[in-house]
């Protein structure tokens, strides 16, 4: 087991060193256009154009952005997230948000909007469970995607050809279902019992690791079932339960910090609910490259490129892709 840890570890700093050389090892699948769903963890700009509410967001304003792109994006970090690398590996440009009016689709687009769920509003309504972000759950994502594919394709046929060569991101979706159902105070067993649906919606279109652990089971088993059922898609399950893991043992092998938020305030953690990341006095470290957490929710640009290195290598080899 150390010895492949030990391993892993090599090829991670490998790949991560990688970065700063232009290397794309996706490029070799030929990924001609990406596609992602998801909340935070993805979005690059969507929910800062959601009015009204995603105007006033912090997401949209500085220090969100500062380290590599100088002024705010909508991205939930200080940088770079991982659909960012996972573009960058397969050779492509960064995903513009579908919201973007003025943005070029070319290479594929981005659909995650920070806050989303993977139920339906009304279905978390009907459970007594209100979103306070964003109605942009991932039924409202699947429809501004099918509204786009009828933009740039003719017929069913000719959308088949046009996205051949297409990788399409599902999540990660479905974490805020359950943050939004804790604080609002409901059970464990509440929450389980929401799990198949989340996963059923997440198939078709954290409080306990246990809890953790049981949701991503249910879904990696309604992966299998559905690739039985579609043998001409290759679907891949991205494991970024076991990438985070990655990450914290990497972070205190090489000593990041992996406790406190970059961007915070108060306490052990730097971090306050009520005083985030972005408001009037809230303090930003000098070094979040040496930081695992941006804002007490969200990870690092560095954070996120560790991760990504762990998928991709993960990955690469179930995509069965040749020279």
């Amino acid at each position: 087991m150390a010895h492949k840890m030990a391993l892993t570890i090599f090829l991670i700093l490998a790949y991560y060193a990688s970065q700063s050389t232009d290397a794309h090892p996706l490029k070799i699948c030929k990924f001609d256009q990406i596609y992602q769903l998801g909340d935070s963890i993805s979005d690059t700009g969507n929910l800062i154009r959601e009015y009204p509410i995603g105007a006033n967001t912090a997401f949209g304003k500085l220090p969100y952005g500062e380290t590599f792109f100088k002024n705010a994006t909508g991205r939930c970090s200080n940088g770079f997230l991982m659909i960012d690398y996972i573009a960058m590996a397969a050779g492509l440009p960064l995903l513009q948000p579908y919201k973007n009016t003025a943005a070029d689709f070319v290479h594929g687009a981005n659909f995650a909007v920070a806050g989303s769920t993977a139920l339906p509003s009304r279905v978390l309504e009907s459970k007594k469970i209100f979103n306070p972000v964003t109605t942009s759950s991932l039924d409202v994502q699947l429809d501004w995607m099918s509204s786009h594919f009828d933009s740039i394709c003719v017929d069913h046929r000719d959308c088949m050809e046009k996205l051949r060569h297409a990788l399409f991101m599902v999540g990660e979706i479905g974490g805020n279902d359950y943050n939004y159902a804790i604080f609002q105070g409901k059970s464990i067993d509440e929450l389980k019992s929401m799990v198949p649906d989340v996963v059923n919606v997440i198939m078709e279109g954290v409080k306990l690791n246990d809890f953790a652990t049981y949701h991503n089971e249910k879904l990696q088993q309604a992966i299998h079932k559905l690739q039985q059922e579609t043998p001409n898609a290759m679907i891949i399950y991205g494991d970024y339960y076991n990438a985070y893991q990655f990450l914290l043992e990497f972070a205190r092998i090489y000593g990041f910090d992996t406790e406190r938020a970059c961007c915070g305030i108060g306490g052990k953690y730097s971090f306050n609910m009520t005083r985030m990341c972005g408001a009037p006095g809230v303090e930003v470290c000098s070094d979040p490259h040496r930081y695992m957490s941006w804002d007490g929710v969200h990870l690092t640009q560095e954070g996120y490129k560790i991760m990504s290195a762990w998928l991709i290598h993960n990955i690469f080899h179930k995509f069965h892709c040749h020279f």
